[in-house]
């Protein structure tokens, strides 16, 4: 399946393309366009479009677009639902301030991706480079929720 996108990304339209291809779609094609063609590109390709305004699998009812994606596909996995907490709140944290510190990863998570998005500005070289990234801190979020923590 297409899947698409706003150009720029950073936590949330990294780690969407992440869990999309781990959990819901291995052989997914993503599309990256400027929010003003996201509409148009859709009808054009027939792709699922995530974290851009007015889509279902984008922020909605506080949720980010993760947390959506994760909601309409009913990903439960509970290391899964921890690294869920994390990515909300370093994405949140652009609307609202205070979120980034809700979870303590989170600044660390919205630092590397600035740094990612400085070193790889074209973004489908940043996600395949930050999707390493996301599997390590997945594998974190496992351990984390099997000790307890």
């Amino acid at each position: 399946m297409k899947w698409l996108t706003r150009s720029h990304v950073h936590v949330d339209r990294v780690a969407c393309p992440w869990l999309i291809t781990r959990f819901i779609d291995n052989e997914a094609e993503f599309l990256f366009v400027p929010k003003s063609q996201i509409d148009k590109v859709a009808k054009e390709t027939g792709a699922i479009p995530y974290d851009a305004p007015g889509v279902e699998l984008g922020h909605k009812d506080g949720r980010c677009s993760f947390d959506s994606i994760m909601l309409k596909y009913d990903l439960k996995e509970p290391g899964l639902v921890r690294m869920a907490k994390i990515i909300h709140a370093a994405d949140i944290a652009a609307d609202i301030a205070a979120e980034i510190d809700s979870d303590p990863i989170a600044r660390g998570l919205e630092a590397i991706a600035s740094g990612y998005s400085l070193r790889y500005p074209d973004d489908e070289e940043n996600i395949a480079h930050q999707f390493e990234v996301y599997d390590a801190l997945y594998a974190w979020c496992r351990l984390q929720v099997a000790s307890g923590k």
